[in-house]
């Protein structure tokens, strides 16, 4: 275990709490499963953080299993930095200014 704190991007924040809106205004049964699988996502990123490959750019994508949405990360000496929470069908690389 990693053991190091996750910190979340005010950006990537306000896209899961957007991400959270959207599934509420349809079903709160969908927000609430949104909600547990970011949960589920986190731990398993701090737990693990080199699990999953590395890109060009130097982050790493866990995608959520039961929605279309990559939770974008980089780990840090000090850190586990959430940089996006992408929805995976659009705007593919709009956060890459956020790992600079």
């Amino acid at each position: 275990m990693s053991g190091k704190a996750v910190e979340f991007h005010p950006e990537a924040s306000a896209e899961a709490e957007a991400a959270v809106h959207w599934y509420r205004e349809r079903s709160t049964r969908a927000a609430e499963a949104f909600v547990a699988e970011m949960e589920k996502a986190i731990a398993a990123i701090a737990k693990a953080p080199d699990r999953w490959p590395r890109s060009e750019e130097g982050v790493r994508r866990f995608p959520l299993l039961r929605f279309p949405f990559w939770v974008i990360y980089r780990e840090t000496s000090k850190s586990i930095q959430i940089l996006a929470v992408a929805h995976a069908r659009r705007r593919p690389g709009y956060w890459h200014a956020r790992s600079s």
